[in-house]
């Protein structure tokens, strides 16, 4: 952290920043949404995830970028009040953001994801930059990474049911980071689904024919009038959206302290060079 404890870049002076990036640090690129998130929730999840990213880049000893407030998010675009980018804005404004920090040579960068539809035009971005100016930008979807001994802790049985759109988790991190914006009584489940081309509708880009899968793009309202597309917004709580908040902060947190140490443009070694210790991810997709 700079002399103050500040983390975001945005309350910064130019100074106060540029003496802070004289030792190593990972600076998240927090990116999200304004859209409806059912008819209890607040539309600007964006909040969720400037919040997030602050508190996790305090505890990693980073810094974080403003949130990015809008995002790619076609199939919300039937219910007013949401902002949508187009896929193409997207990602020339993410590649602007990225390259802002590359051209000053702060190159450890982390993606801090708050909107799971913006991943595949992430990856069109980064993979962009690697090829122009040979750094490696990881991204990090944060509701993505709950682990399932989490969801099972916290809900039991219903672990399986609460996910979705309008339900888990970001109803019970909006009870524990904004109590005030959320409406209890509005709370409702997820209503019954349709057909599309007699078949039947299981997402905005999901049927099945003779059992198999089938993509076709659909529009929220067309799943469910009230933008409810899966998930039980009436299992969450408050004291549910702090143990989720407080497993992304330590999660990320580890993450940006492990990818401190490394140089993104000399990240990959092959197997041969890599001691036991750093084998820490994954081998498959």
């Amino acid at each position: 952290m700079g002399e103050s404890g500040q983390v975001a870049i945005s309350h910064m002076t130019h100074e106060a920043f540029a003496e802070r990036m004289k030792r190593p640090a990972v600076i998240l690129i927090p990116l999200a949404s304004q859209e409806e998130q059912g008819p209890h929730a607040p539309m600007g999840d964006f909040m969720l995830t400037q919040r997030l990213s602050e508190m996790c880049a305090a505890a990693g000893d980073g810094l974080t970028a403003p949130v990015l407030p809008f995002g790619y998010a076609e199939f919300f675009r039937a219910i007013a009040g949401g902002i949508q980018l187009r896929a193409a804005t997207f990602t020339a404004v993410l590649e602007d953001i990225l390259t802002s920090f590359l051209d000053h040579g702060h190159n450890r960068l982390l993606i801090f994801n708050g909107h799971t539809t913006n991943a595949s035009l992430i990856d069109q971005v980064c993979r962009k930059v690697r090829r122009e100016k040979g750094v490696l930008i990881p991204s990090l979807n944060i509701w993505q990474s709950l682990p399932d001994s989490l969801w099972t802790n916290l809900y039991g049985e219903n672990a399986g049911r609460v996910r979705g759109h309008g339900g888990e988790p970001m109803t019970s991190v909006y009870m524990h980071l904004f109590p005030d914006l959320v409406d209890g009584e509005a709370v409702r489940a997820p209503a019954p689904r349709g057909s599309v081309f007699g078949l039947p509708i299981g997402g905005v880009s999901a049927s099945r024919f003779n059992g198999l899968p089938l993509q076709i793009p659909l529009d929220c309202t067309e799943v469910d009038p009230a933008g409810m597309l899966g998930g039980l917004a009436s299992l969450a709580s408050a004291e549910k959206g702090k143990a989720i908040c407080d497993h992304i902060v330590d999660h990320t947190a580890q993450l940006m302290r492990h990818l401190a140490s490394f140089d993104p443009r000399d990240a990959v070694k092959p197997y041969s060079e890599q001691p036991d210790a750093s084998r820490q991810g994954d081998a498959d997709d």
